[in-house]
């Protein structure tokens, strides 16, 4: 069985909690060996650009930067394809690592054997 978790965030600063846990719990899935899909939607949408999770805070949460250092480091980050063209975010303003993709993806990873999807 294949442990793969896809993990999509439709918050961002307007919803802290709620987007700390899902990069918090991505990460601690990366570090456990689960191959982990972090999507990007919605208002965490401006975290695939280079210095914008620098200026997220959260009290008694770990440093978005690092959490998503590390989710880059061992998973897979994509940005939506629709959230992106609706803040005119391109392939090439993105942090290196980053891909955007849209539904068609998303939807062939979460239907995948053995896959888990959590949405934040």
């Amino acid at each position: 069985m294949s442990k793969k978790l896809v993990i999509k965030v439709t918050a961002g600063a307007d919803a802290p909690e709620r987007c700390s846990q899902a990069f918090t719990v991505a990460s601690v899935a990366v570090a456990s060996g689960v191959e982990v899909s972090l999507w990007l939607t919605g208002e965490s949408a401006w975290f695939a650009l280079p210095g914008r999770a620098a200026e997220f805070e959260l009290p008694h949460s770990a440093p978005l930067p690092d959490l998503l250092e590390a989710i880059l480091a061992a998973g897979t980050v994509t940005l939506c394809t629709q959230c992106a063209a609706r803040r005119d975010i391109a392939q090439a303003d993105v942090i290196e690592g980053v891909r955007i993709a849209g539904a068609q993806v998303f939807l062939s990873e979460v239907m995948a054997d053995g896959a888990k999807a959590l949405v934040y």
